[in-house]
């Protein structure tokens, strides 16, 4: 009788388990932050964890809308309806608190949302591993489970506070190494990522201002510091690029060198950097750059060659001549 009444007792606790724990949702015991720029209006979800690949289930979010950071026993579903019911109206309270009475393993959940208007809402469900815990705060709220120690929380928050004028994005990223700092994971670190998006609707194109994401690292804050540096870069090159379009090559060479100072060593930056030059007839300046790049990569001189057809070139033959030497 004993192995009967064990038995149903290990299938009823099976079946409650399958219905939190599903193989498209997976785990992500984690800690993360989700916080709003109430000068910008961006927003922002910032994670790591020891499970691979966490930014494809945790962070979500959509610009003019809100974002979600959903962990623990993972329910991607409510990163995706929370952005739909926050993009229908509902504040973020609102919405998780709607979400959660419609999922029957709330107990396991942890969420935390922050819409447009800066209403933030977390939950922690009650049998998240410890320590699990999270606090909100003016436009944000850090939330963790299976924490070394009971201090992340508390650590990410000040971080944050404390961080106040620098943006959004590097603000979110010394949360998180303070989350590391004070404990992190009991397991340790594998992957992380960072999600920012814009406090006004864009093009569905353009929905992301920022989407970085190191899925198998033995330092992912490491990792992720140095994408959003490469990342601020090439914002240099992209403004470059529209001075360019406007014709204002005094700008466009401002953006451009102060995009070689943060990466010298990128020989795209410098590449095109030397063609804008040429394309402006200083050629004088581009055959400098092009020679440095020639004598460390001889395909981009090939390349050169074969600009002039795609109208990327500009120049005379004698000209193209000479940037090819």
């Amino acid at each position: 009788m004993k192995f009967y009444s064990f038995l149903f007792l290990f299938i009823i606790g099976a079946q409650a388990k399958a219905q939190f724990f599903k193989k498209d949702n997976g785990l992500a015991h984690t800690f993360s932050i989700v916080a709003r720029d109430s000068l910008t209006g961006e927003m922002a979800v910032g994670v790591q964890s020891h499970w691979f690949s966490v930014g494809t289930a945790v962070s979500w979010g959509e610009s003019g809308v809100g974002v979600v950071a959903t962990q623990s026993f993972v329910n991607k579903s409510l990163g995706t309806n929370g952005l739909v019911l926050m993009k229908e109206g509902k504040t973020a309270g609102e919405s998780l608190q709607q979400l959660l009475k419609e999922d029957e393993g709330r107990d396991v959940r942890q969420v935390a949302m922050i819409d447009s208007k800066g209403n933030i809402s977390a939950h922690t469900g009650k049998n998240c591993i410890e320590y699990a815990d999270h606090i909100t705060g003016n436009n944000f709220s850090v939330q963790s489970n299976m924490m070394l120690t009971n201090k992340v929380c508390s650590a990410m928050a000040k971080a944050f506070e404390g961080s106040s004028g620098k943006p959004l994005a590097e603000r979110i990223l010394l949360s998180l190494n303070a989350a590391q700092e004070a404990g992190g994971d009991i397991r340790g670190k594998q992957s992380a990522a960072l999600l920012v998006v814009s406090g006004k609707k864009v093009q569905p194109w353009n929905d992301r201002q920022i989407d970085l994401r190191v899925d198998d690292s033995p330092d992912p804050l490491k990792e992720l510091d140095r994408l959003l540096f490469v990342h601020r870069a090439y914002e240099h090159m992209n403004n470059g690029d529209l001075f360019v379009e406007k014709g204002d090559m005094k700008n466009a060479m401002k953006e451009y060198n102060d995009a070689m100072k943060k990466i010298p060593q990128n020989l795209e930056m410098k590449y095109w950097t030397a063609i804008t030059l040429a394309n402006n007839k200083n050629i004088s300046e581009a055959t400098k750059l092009l020679s440095e790049i020639y004598s460390i990569d001889t395909n981009w001189k090939e390349l050169t060659k074969r600009l002039p057809k795609a109208g990327l070139l500009t120049v005379s033959p004698s000209e193209l001549e000479i940037l090819t030497k």
